[in-house]
């Protein structure tokens, strides 16, 4: 993988997950403050990582169905199932199980 590559890649990943610490804030303060921590360290969790995980895949917007055929998914930020794919490989590169 090239400088370019990697770069993108990481910066799929730090936007996803300020998007993911944003909604997590909203809903749970104490899983938002053990993120950030985690994230800020440059080590999240284990159920950091799962949270990030399935939240990612749950977040997917940019599906390609037509409203016939799938569900519209609102969301503040655009997430395609290659974004999903970038987040969980990069997890998975810090020996997360997902």
């Amino acid at each position: 993988m090239d400088d370019k590559q990697e770069r993108q890649r990481t910066e799929t990943v730090e936007r996803l997950v300020a998007a993911w610490m944003a909604e997590t804030g909203r809903h749970d303060r104490a899983a938002a403050h053990e993120a950030r921590t985690g994230w800020e360290r440059g080590a999240l969790s284990e159920r950091a990582a799962q949270d990030l995980a399935t939240w990612v895949t749950a977040r997917i917007t940019d599906t390609g169905f037509t409203e016939d055929e799938g569900p519209y998914v609102a969301s503040p930020v655009r997430i395609t199932p290659a974004d999903k794919d970038v987040v969980h490989e990069w997890l998975r590169a810090r020996g997360h199980r997902i």
